[in-house]
C-alpha cells in the first residue's frame, strides 16, 4: 500500500540562489545549504530535496510538485514581498483547494494549496 511521499528532489544549476528562494518563502533547512551539493528543507513529515546539477545539464518540464500551506493568501503576500512572481493571484478551484502556481529560479514548478472549507 503506497502511503506518503517522503521527498522530492528537484536539480539547481545554483543552490546558493535555490536555497535562497525556499528560505524566503520560509522553508526550515534540515541540512545543507548554500556551499553544499544537497540541501534538505522539511515539508511537514516530508522533505523538499536540492541537488546540485552542473550547467551542462540539461532538463525540461518535469510536472509540478503541489505543497499544502495553512494559508495561502499569506504565503502569496510574502512572495511577491521577496520579489517572486506568481504565475496569478490566489484563486479557488472546483476541486476544493485554493493555490497559486509559482516557478523556482531553476524552473521547477511549485503549487501551493490549502483546501477550501
Amino acid at each position: 500500500m503506497i502511503e506518503t511521499i517522503s521527498a522530492i528532489t528537484l536539480a539547481t544549476h545554483d543552490m546558493r540562489r535555490a536555497v535562497a528562494f525556499y528560505r524566503a518563502l520560509g522553508f526550515r533547512m534540515k541540512y545543507g545549504g548554500e556551499d553544499a551539493s544537497f540541501t534538505s528543507f522539511h515539508v511537514g513529515t516530508s522533505y523538499l530535496n536540492l541537488i546540485a546539477e552542473p550547467e551542462n545539464r540539461k532538463w525540461a518540464w518535469w510536472g509540478r510538485v503541489i505543497i499544502h500551506v495553512s494559508d495561502v493568501d499569506a504565503l502569496y503576500d510574502t512572495a511577491v514581498a521577496n520579489n517572486m512572481a506568481p504565475e496569478a493571484e490566489p484563486r479557488n478551484a472546483d476541486w476544493g483547494e485554493r493555490f497559486f502556481h509559482l516557478t523556482d529560479p531553476d524552473g521547477h514548478e511549485i503549487s501551493f494549496a490549502s483546501l477550501l472549507k
